[in-house]
């Protein structure tokens, strides 16, 4: 239809045109070409516009968090702050990654944490150093702040795991042994098998640790489980204030005698417990009890030189002895600590 008026309009201007002759445009021409080329406009389909294309749009990149361990390169943890609430409730979030630093560093009732109390060197049979194990911190509210800063931005957090080596030279390990600078005996039964077997293992495990300056010794991580699975027998302990018959009995004697040796020197106790009840090996007040996975009896080695324990057991006396060289014999810290 639109052509057919567009024919229509040609064929008339063509028209005029001819009436017109050869003679040249009129002003009544002019005026009728200008109104067939309005006509023409109103009957012309209109352009069609090419649609506009919008740009598409960039995508956000969410933020992610990765937590690592520093020493093994292992990856703990892979988060998105923003599906934990941040940005939302940096409170609750907050306090989240505060629980899962807590389980991070102290375990779980499965889980191992990071957190590793010291376990001192010692000197095996033949001479050599055996390597115990480094004490080593996973500060929580170091982590929690990490965390919290690279939440916006995110990235990659390293855990903050400070590691204490023993403080002692190598090469002066041969010397350690030449001066007795305390000791201590206690006394047993030793017609009692169970226990005497027990306080001798117990001693064997001390025998030969060496204590680096600032070095905290833990009995519990030093002697390890006092189980049947490490050759301890049964021998009467005493829990809640009674004597009982339990695997293991007998340890204490050996963790009381440590305690009264090392008393008479500088250090600084980290950990004492007292039994329930009194016991004939050393006075009222002179014990230290111990129980693996429970009470533990620690103190740190603030005598200003590295000191070596030895331990004796022979017809019923159990012998336990600080050494260190001569060289230092003179720069040692005694202590203060009789009525502790």
């Amino acid at each position: 239809m639109v052509k057919v008026k567009f024919t229509f309009l040609i064929v008339l201007a063509l028209c005029l045109m001819g009436l017109a002759g050869c003679a040249g445009k009129t002003a009544k021409e002019a005026a009728l070409e200008k109104k067939v080329a309005e006509l023409e406009k109103q009957v012309s389909p209109p352009k069609k516009m090419a649609p506009r294309l919008e740009e598409p749009k960039q995508e956000e990149k969410p933020v992610v968090i990765q937590v690592i361990d520093p020493i093994t390169k292992k990856e703990l943890k892979t988060f998105t702050p923003r599906d934990l609430g941040y940005g939302t409730d940096n409170e609750k979030y907050k306090t989240e990654m505060g629980n899962w630093a807590k389980e991070l560093a102290r375990g779980t009732q499965t889980t191992p944490g990071y957190d590793q109390r010291m376990v001192p060197d010692h000197i095996d049979a033949s001479g050599n150093i055996v390597k115990g194990k480094p004490k080593i911190i996973l500060e929580e509210k170091e982590l929690v702040d990490k965390i919290m800063n690279a939440s916006q931005a995110g990235g990659t957090v390293e855990l903050p795991l400070y590691v204490t080596n023993s403080s002692y030279k190598p090469e002066e390990v041969t010397s350690l042994g030449e001066v007795v600078v305390a000791s201590y005996t206690t006394r047993f039964n030793s017609s009692v098998v169970g226990r005497s077997k027990n306080i001798e293992l117990s001693a064997q495990a001390i025998n030969n640790t060496i204590l680096g300056v600032q070095d905290t010794f833990s009995f519990n991580y030093t002697v390890g489980p006092s189980d049947q699975a490490h050759g301890y027998q049964h021998a009467p302990e005493a829990v809640d204030g009674k004597l009982v018959d339990g695997v293991g009995g007998g340890i204490c004697q050996t963790s009381s005698t440590l305690y009264n040796a090392v008393d008479k020197l500088g250090v600084a106790y980290v950990e004492k417990h007292h039994h329930s009840l009194h016991v004939g090996y050393v006075p009222t007040g002179r014990d230290a009890t111990v129980s693996y996975g429970g009470l533990d009896f620690r103190f740190q080695n603030t005598t200003g030189v590295p000191l070596l324990l030895k331990a004796y057991v022979k017809s019923g006396t159990l012998t336990i002895e600080v050494r260190t060289s001569k060289n230092y014999q003179t720069a040692l810290k005694t202590g203060g600590h009789a009525n502790s």
